[in-house]
């Protein structure tokens, strides 16, 4: 009998470990990056496991500058090249599973959903590619240079493009559904919180549009082009204009809360991040890291880089990543701005960093697109022994009650 309780909680504990371990390395596969700033509201924020050091893990080189902010998805990462191309890399080793060339070059960041890429470029369209392979699913012309990067949700692409316009399109077919159109170029990804988009344009205003309809929510004139895309935070919307301002407006009328002013000449083209009632945000050409008070605008800290910053900021726990145009990608505090690590690549840095598994992956103005961090494999560890041990502790308090009622009953 003893031998048989033995059996029992050996073979028990076997098949826990094996099925906790699966679990483990299951959720670790499940963090994502699936579109510009991570997520429909662009705040640049996850609770993904962010790198804790700058050691290069992989590089892969195109044939063009890369200011494209790349998107991961099971294990793959996407993104364009000025080089007129689109790229699926294997995320664990940088290794090249597809490439798709379109007429020009590639500004925004690539959407990945329902396995399906979608992507803009120079040459007007914006593409459908299969994510697996990269084959044309569909693509549609628009009247000009797309350089927006696109939202979708429940089967509904929305992008801008330089023709002044909004779409709307079938993800499925492409198919126009609606076009909202402003004075100017939309370069501006929208965010997209509780059926509004919301975006900018170079006629100088911030629009909030009915995602459903494409009718007119509100509009919000700044004093210069808004190039930045808007975040959506605590029922605010943040962004930033060339008039040097960053602004704070109420999601729901469009109203004034506070702004702020950073930077100078021609900023602010930073997109914001937002967390835990933080705006994280770029003073451009005077070259500062901000961290303001969602609430208030007040600066509650800044770091000086050595050249401007038009990176959108990635806020992973209480970390900030951000690029510059020194040519650096930088980890910061998130909640004092100290200094981290940084990492240094050969040409500026336009691109956001996606990050993954313990991983940030970005392009640079070298030509190349970088993974820095510690290997997911690394990363997951802990949570794998945690759980067992969790799991170990809970199944011998089980066996051993059970075997007590047994030889009781027997």
């Amino acid at each position: 009998m003893k031998q048989f309780y033995g059996a029992i909680t050996l073979t028990l504990l076997c098949l826990s470990f094996f099925s906790l371990f699966s679990f483990a390395v299951s959720a670790q596969q499940a963090e994502s990056w699936p579109m510009f700033h991570g997520d429909l509201a662009h705040t640049g924020y996850s609770t993904n496991t962010g790198p804790s050091t700058n050691q290069t893990l992989w590089t892969f080189k195109t044939n063009g500058d890369v200011w494209t902010s790349p998107a991961v998805v099971n294990g793959v990462v996407y993104f364009g090249s000025f080089d007129k191309n689109v790229y699926a890399l294997n995320a664990k080793d940088g290794s090249k599973i597809w490439n798709f060339s379109t007429g020009g070059k590639i500004y925004p960041s690539p959407a990945v959903v329902n396995g399906i890429v979608y992507i803009g470029s120079n040459d007007k369209n914006v593409y459908a590619l299969k994510a697996q392979t990269g084959a044309l699913v569909w693509n549609y012309t628009t009247g000009s240079d797309v350089q927006a990067s696109p939202v979708v949700l429940n089967g509904v692409v929305f992008i801008g493009s330089n023709d002044y316009n909004l779409y709307a399109l079938n993800a499925t077919n492409g198919n126009a559904i609606w076009n909202f159109t402003t004075g100017g170029y939309v370069i501006s990804s929208p965010a997209l919180s509780n059926g509004v988009l919301y975006f900018g344009s170079y006629d100088h205003k911030v629009y909030a549009v009915n995602a459903q309809t494409g009718l007119e929510k509100w509009i919000f004139a700044t004093g210069s082009v808004v190039e930045s895309s808007p975040v959506i935070g605590d029922g605010n919307v943040y962004v930033g204009s060339f008039d040097n301002q960053t602004y704070a407006l109420n999601a729901d009328t469009g109203a004034l809360v506070w702004k702020v002013t950073t930077g100078y000449d021609q900023c602010i083209q930073a997109s914001p991040g937002f967390a835990n009632g933080i705006v994280y945000t770029g003073g451009s050409f005077d070259n500062n890291v901000y961290a303001l008070d969602a609430t208030t605008g007040a600066t509650k800290w800044n770091y000086t880089t050595g050249d401007g910053i038009f990176t959108a900021p990635t806020i992973i726990g209480n970390i900030e990543y951000v690029g510059s145009l020194d040519n650096k990608t930088y980890a910061l505090n998130a909640q004092t701005g100290g200094f981290l690590w940084s990492y240094q690549t050969s040409g500026n840095v336009y691109s956001s960093a996606a990050v993954v598994n313990g991983v940030a992956y970005f392009g640079s103005y070298d030509h190349n697109v970088y993974a820095v961090g510690q290997s997911a494999s690394g990363s997951g560890v802990p949570v794998v022994i945690y759980y067992v041990i969790a799991a170990i502790i809970v199944i011998i308090i089980v066996v051993s009650v059970a075997a007590v009622v047994l030889r009781r009953r027997h």
